[in-house]
């Protein structure tokens, strides 16, 4: 932590007394400035980029690996830092027939957010021009070719970091055909969890990174680095950080998720520390192989109502759709068919369980309790506090 940095600390109100000074940091969906221990990566990523700097246009690139190993913590920092510098010192020479070169423009898109290909070439725009670009009465082939003119008339280098890209709910394959249609002087980086030989994404790609899971160590330091910034001093150990990395197995999104959670229980009971139980309890509600909570928190707006609903419905009431459709409450503003209706869709989408009851009828659909693949207290915490 810089010296700015613990400045600040000391002049922020402490809600809780002496336990935690800012939620925002403990949360497993923020990401900070300077990535821990990721030092070796990110140089492998700035070597691949390496030709920004001679205000040429780099070659693909591809990132992977495993959920929780800090892809979109270094992809976000890297999009920062880049558009925030400019590329280049050299001066530069303005002829009756050259105009001047301007920087590169850097842009992070979170593919889990564009769900059509109007939401594609309007997100795009949307970052790549100071004007607000309509969302009403404009359609998609427009909203192209103006992405297309802007990009062919500049002489500017784009780079567009697509985070997420290979969600389950994501087009890969309409992915891959827009961006390998756009003009030269845009490359792009794009994060996934599927290895390149498994993606078409890989074929337009000069070159992938992989991300290996945090060892131990490395882990327990992302959670004391967190800690530092969120909670009041002493209050988490490092043997506690140890053991939520311990835990976690390498996945900082579980290990923050796990810290967060602990926190929140702490605070609750009234207590100025946190405890093992706080964290085995914790780990209680994080599901194996789940959903991660920056998917959940993706979701429409009124998908996410809902899932806020239900966390808050006990088990009894969830044994099947229907009885989790009408313990919700009326004041939503949605129709039964309707919250009924996005409970499947959810459940498709790998947000939701339905788990079929066995019957001896074979007409419609079997009733299926619905269970969460997500962790459900820390999303209902996370909702909460952003309302």
């Amino acid at each position: 932590m810089n010296l700015e940095e613990r400045i600040r600390r000391r002049q922020r109100p402490t809600d809780e007394a002496t336990l935690v000074t800012e939620w925002e940091p403990l949360s497993p969906v923020a990401h900070v400035e300077e990535p821990v221990n990721r030092a070796m990566v990110i140089e492998r990523v700035l070597d691949h980029f390496d030709p920004l700097f001679e205000r040429r246009t780099p070659p693909n690139l591809y990132l992977h690996g495993p959920a929780g190993t800090g892809k979109s913590a270094v992809v976000t920092a890297l999009c920062q830092h880049l558009d925030r510098y400019p590329i280049s010192s050299r001066p530069v020479i303005y002829t009756t027939t050259r105009v001047a070169e301007e920087s590169p423009v850097v842009v992070y898109l979170d593919a889990r957010r564009i769900t059509s290909e109007f939401e594609w070439y309007h997100s795009l725009l949307d970052e790549l021009v100071e004007e607000s670009v309509p969302e009403r009465g404009v359609g998609t082939d427009r909203l192209e070719t103006r992405l297309r003119t802007l990009l062919r008339d500049r002489t500017t280098k784009f780079v567009v970091a697509i985070d997420h890209f290979d969600e389950p709910t994501v087009e890969v394959e309409r992915f891959v055909e827009r961006l390998d249609s756009l003009p030269d002087n845009l490359c792009w980086l794009a994060v996934g969890r599927t290895p390149p030989g498994a993606t078409p994404v890989a074929e337009l790609t000069a070159d992938a990174i992989e991300f290996d899971p945090y060892r131990q160590q490395v882990l327990t330091d992302v959670v004391m680095a967190r800690a530092s910034l969120g909670l009041s001093e002493n209050v988490l150990d490092h043997d506690l950080a140890r053991e939520i990395a311990e835990r976690a197995d390498g996945n900082a999104h579980d290990a923050l998720t796990a810290l967060s959670l602990a926190t929140g229980r702490a605070v609750d009971a009234g207590r100025t520390t946190i405890t093992d139980t706080d964290i085995y309890t914790a780990f209680e509600d994080i599901p194996d192989d789940g959903v991660a909570l920056g998917r959940v928190l993706s979701l429409p707006e009124n998908r996410q109502a809902v899932l806020r609903e239900l966390v808050d419905i006990p088990p009894d009431e969830r044994r099947s759709v229907a009885s989790a459709t009408r313990a919700i409450d009326p004041e939503l503003s949605l129709s039964p068919g309707t919250i009924k209706r996005f409970v499947y869709e959810l459940a498709e989408a790998g947000v939701l369980k339905r788990i079929e009851a066995m019957t001896n009828t074979s007409q419609g659909r079997r009733p299926s309790r619905v269970e969460y693949l997500f962790p459900a207290e820390a999303f209902r915490r996370l909702y909460d506090r952003r309302q």
